[in-house]
């Protein structure tokens, strides 16, 4: 593929109309999943690049199916280079091609420009294909060999979207970062200062560039210590997005998604959710760790840290106003700036205060109750007892090294001197579970529980509100809901209870009309 590469630094060219103000735009992959879609997130950067430098940070194409996207595709790939005989993998990359070329047919009308893409997505696939043969012949897939794999999806997507935007008569530049990384750093002692070596290249990657151009920035990151989907995971292109938006110091990350932004609760599960026009870092992360994905927790570390607002917004509806996640001290400087809530309850104010709840939960709407509720489902709770032969320090030594050496992660845990339950995440293992149980048998009484759910109200004045737990628990009584496990976390602002995976969807709508919307009766 023709690229701006990171190992080179092509002499800046000096215009006088030169944008003071940098935006960072990040698209996922269902936004950039066909021909027609680049072509409406090309619209979105037309109108954004007229006022702001833009910068663009794309995932793999992908479908609404996350099974079907092009990353997805790829891990299939880089499994099936180990099966005895099969050639299941080269279907795949032929099918990634197709779906590309295709894209590229659909979506570019400048026949030179146009071959020119479709040439170096071809180049890429075969490099693909000769890449996994080589696996194939020694029959080893290390997790940088993966890394390269999984990277081709972001290649395409961005090669693709710069001839889209070049097709339209946009300076362009397609910026591929497989070599981001030139100096060697030890996997298991990575600390803040990689990621401020990380966004320190990626200002001088973009900055090397016409001030002019719009960069289409692949957001893979090249070779990371101990591989990038081990150490960053699946979301690394939110990442990327936050790294250049910190080191380039830019009024805006934009994260662009398929839904209006962030809302009280999943509008699809309770009707009426609305739409928040502003949340704080902290209720964003407890929201996205309790199963809302509203962001990858490193983007919000990073950003939030160089006090960068971060603006979700839905690809499909561009004019929507969206959610502002806001630095506490970004706020005064914000306040001209957000838009309105769309949602039909009464926006918050930009100083994020709301009013205390009283026990009696009649809070009126004057203030504001939590600000959202979200539930993670398919959680196995694992309840443990001691056999009281163990001492209560021992006891939990115990039970977390046996944990820790079967990786797994703790989502909620409730204690007492000898008794422990956990709230176990939808992404651990059966088996797994099985084995650390085993284990802990040598010394405890131990029962799991599957197909629970986990319903986490969030709140950043939480901490304040008078009776709001009683409100809770007591709205979920008078619903015939019961709890099998409750956790408020150290930071107050959340408050979580574990209930049967069938009740799940009703205590949300309950829980959020009672306490979000103040509806008590």
């Amino acid at each position: 593929m023709t690229s701006q590469r990171v190992s080179l630094s092509p002499p800046n060219q000096k215009n006088k109309s030169i944008k003071n103000m940098t935006i960072v735009t990040k698209f996922g992959g269902t936004s950039v999943g066909s021909a027609e879609r680049m072509l409406q997130v090309a619209d979105i950067i037309k109108n954004l690049s007229k006022n702001d430098r833009t910068i663009v940070v794309l995932s793999a194409m992908s479908s609404y199916v996350k099974a079907e996207g092009t990353t997805s595709m790829l891990l299939e790939a880089a499994e099936d280079i180990l099966l005895p005989n099969s050639t299941l993998y080269l279907d795949i990359v032929s099918k990634i091609e197709a779906n590309h070329l295709k894209a590229v047919a659909e979506g570019v009308k400048n026949e030179q420009i146009r071959k020119h893409a479709a040439r170096d997505v071809s180049d890429a696939c075969e490099k693909l294909r000769s890449f996994m043969s080589a696996a194939e012949i020694i029959d080893e897939i290390s997790p940088r060999s993966r890394d390269v794999i999984i990277s081709v999806g972001e290649k395409l997507s961005a090669r693709i979207f710069s001839a889209i935007l070049q097709d339209q008569g946009i300076n362009a530049h397609f910026v591929n970062l497989e070599r981001l990384v030139e100096k060697q750093f030890d996997p298991k002692t990575l600390d803040q200062s990689f990621y401020d070596y990380l966004s320190s290249r990626l200002t001088e990657v973009i900055s090397s560039l016409d001030p002019n151009c719009v960069p289409v920035v692949t957001g893979y990151l090249g070779p990371i210590p101990g591989s990038i989907v081990t150490t960053i995971g699946r979301g690394y292109t939110d990442l990327t997005a936050a790294l250049i938006a910190v080191g380039l110091k830019a009024r805006e990350l934009q994260i662009w998604k398929e839904v209006d932004g962030i809302f009280t609760a999943d509008p699809r599960k309770a009707p009426r959710a609305y739409l928040l026009s502003s949340i704080s870092p902290e209720e964003a992360a407890e929201l996205t760790y309790y199963g809302s994905e509203v962001i990858h927790p490193f983007t919000m570390d990073q950003v939030i840290r160089a006090s960068i607002p971060i603006r979700i917004k839905n690809a499909f509806k561009p004019d929507g106003a969206g959610t502002v996640i806001i630095p506490q001290d970004g706020i005064d400087a914000l306040k001209s700036d957000l838009p309105p809530s769309l949602g039909h309850p009464p926006s918050r104010e930009i100083s994020l205060e709301r009013s205390k709840v009283t026990a009696n939960g009649k809070g009126s709407r004057s203030g504001h109750m939590a600000t959202a509720i979200t539930i993670k489902e398919n959680i196995t709770v694992l309840n443990i007892h001691s056999n009281r032969k163990s001492v209560s320090h021992g006891f939990f030594a115990k039970i977390f090294s046996t944990l820790d050496r079967f990786g797994i992660v703790v989502d909620l845990i409730s204690t007492s001197e000898v008794h422990v339950s956990m709230a176990l995440g939808p992404h651990i293992s059966g088996d797994k579970i099985k084995l650390a149980v085993s284990e802990l048998q040598k010394y405890a009484v131990v029962d799991t529980i599957g197909d629970m759910t986990i319903l986490s109200l969030v709140g950043r004045e939480m901490r304040h509100m008078v009776g709001i737990a009683s409100l809770m628990f007591s709205t979920l009584a008078k619903n015939h809901i019961n709890l099998e496990m409750i956790s408020q976390g150290a930071s107050e602002i959340n408050i979580s209870c574990v209930i049967d995976g069938t009740m799940g969807v009703k205590a949300l709508q309950v829980v959020h009309d009672a306490c979000i919307l103040g509806e008590t009766d």
